[in-house]
């Protein structure tokens, strides 16, 4: 039961986070036509769950390879040459969302520490930014994992 819960996270919290950005955003739409005002703290709630929505598609694609990529070239070379590019890809990938994780959390530590708090709503911002580090870790170990996968069936 934990297995299949963490190999579907992403899709469960991406799933939930998109029925409260559309129960929220309908919210705003009846609001401002039926009693012509504008739920301010919607726009804030929407964008920011998009922003972690994306994180979250962002590691279902590369959980299950479906990472944008261009393979007109990689198709092309030699076993060898693919085995190569195909580390090297994932070892950049590895980086950028490992530096990313960590600068996330830097982040978030300034906005901590600073006590910056949301426009609309004035809670404290890293409730939203929190999603760059946590999201960026998650990313990194489904990387990881695609990674040692295809390793182990020695599909390059």
């Amino acid at each position: 039961m934990v297995k299949k819960l963490f190999d579907n996270f992403e899709e469960l919290l991406g799933s939930l986070i998109l029925i409260v950005m559309a129960v929220v955003t309908f919210a705003n739409v009846i609001t401002r036509y039926f009693i012509f005002y504008a739920l301010s703290f919607t726009e804030e709630i929407t964008i920011y769950l998009f922003v972690w929505l994306v994180m979250l598609g962002t590691a279902i694609a590369f959980k299950k390879g479906a990472n944008l990529s261009m393979t007109f070239l990689y198709d092309k070379l030699p076993r060898k040459g693919k085995k190569f590019c195909f580390y090297v890809s994932a070892g950049m990938s590895l980086v950028f969302f490992g530096l990313l994780a960590y600068l996330g959390y830097v982040q978030v530590m300034d906005e901590i520490d600073l006590a910056v708090t949301s426009p609309s709503l004035a809670i404290p911002i890293y409730y939203y930014t929190i999603a760059l580090p946590v999201f960026s870790a998650l990313i990194f170990i489904r990387v990881l994992q695609a990674t040692m996968e295809k390793k182990k069936k020695n599909e390059f």
